[in-house]
């Protein structure tokens, strides 16, 4: 199969911040992420990066909400799982890391480091739960997403291979536009891209995303230099400058007819799981 051509599309329907305030579209329950994502796979989404929400509509490491998002996302799709592990502030490792552990999605989310968040806040991710997290990803056989907010963190998954701790072929998101990391500029992107082959070599996968106003940009950017792609709410709300997306699938809608421009289609479930070389969970 010939998959020089595909572009995975990952799509972050939820996130940990935005609220129905912001966008009365945003799918906050259980049931109403599954059914986003639903949707989503049937538009020709690739992955879904699933953060879930309390019963006030807060951000949530909530085993049980876990549970049902995913129980209800396997009974209709078969599109790839990817769990957050930082769907909250000041959790315990065990607390981030049930979710993966007990539900086996093929993915989850490894941030590399520890960063001052919105200045006012630090998203921790110390030496401690990063080398956890290395051990049981492999314990579990989930691939871990090393989700990038600025060049530090590549040279923390380099630290983490020397020691043997990640030995697969690695899988970079570049999130840029995070208040307290890089922003959402193709300078950054390059960079970061060019700092990934310094460090790991030329055997690697990557994807991007921007956040809010460089959400386009970067998705751009992406497909121009060979890269994957996310979108979704969790990352960016409007569709356009002044216009709420009304739904997910709107932007991976979007992702598709993009792709289509440069001769390029969006990746079948099947397609990225052999793009990312994943073990397929029972």
């Amino acid at each position: 199969m010939n998959l020089s051509n595909k572009v995975i599309c990952t799509v972050a329907c939820t996130g940990a911040w935005p609220s129905k305030a912001d966008t009365p579209y945003i799918p906050l329950t259980p049931q109403e992420e599954a059914d986003e994502v639903v949707r989503c796979w049937e538009a020709g989404a690739s992955i879904a990066h699933i953060h879930v929400r309390n019963d006030e509509g807060k951000a949530s490491m909530d085993f049980d909400k876990f549970a049902e998002t995913v129980r209800l996302i396997r009974a209709r799709a078969d599109i790839v799982i990817n769990l957050t592990t930082s769907g909250g502030l000041g959790l315990t490792d065990e607390i981030r890391m049930k979710p993966f552990q007990e539900l086996r999605p093929e993915i989850c989310s490894f941030d590399a480091g520890t960063m001052n968040w919105a200045h006012s806040t630090i998203f921790e991710n110390s030496p401690r739960f990063l080398e956890k997290l290395a051990i049981e990803t492999a314990a579990c056989g989930v691939k871990p997403e090393y989700e990038i907010f600025d060049a530090g963190m590549i040279y923390n998954i380099g630290y983490y291979r020397r020691k043997g701790l990640l030995q697969h072929r690695p899988h970079f998101q570049f999130v840029l536009g995070a208040p307290g990391g890089m922003t959402a500029e193709v300078r950054n992107l390059m960079f970061l891209l060019e700092t990934c082959r310094e460090v790991v070599g030329d055997d690697f996968t990557w994807g991007g995303l921007g956040i809010g106003k460089g959400h386009l940009p970067i998705q751009l950017a992406c497909l121009a230099l060979g890269g994957h792609v996310r979108v979704g709410m969790e990352d960016n709300i409007f569709y356009r400058k002044g216009q709420l997306a009304k739904s997910n699938v709107e932007f991976v809608e979007r992702v598709k007819r993009l792709a289509a421009e440069v001769d390029k289609e969006v990746a079948t479930p099947d397609e990225a799981r052999e793009i990312l070389q994943l073990k397929r969970q029972a």
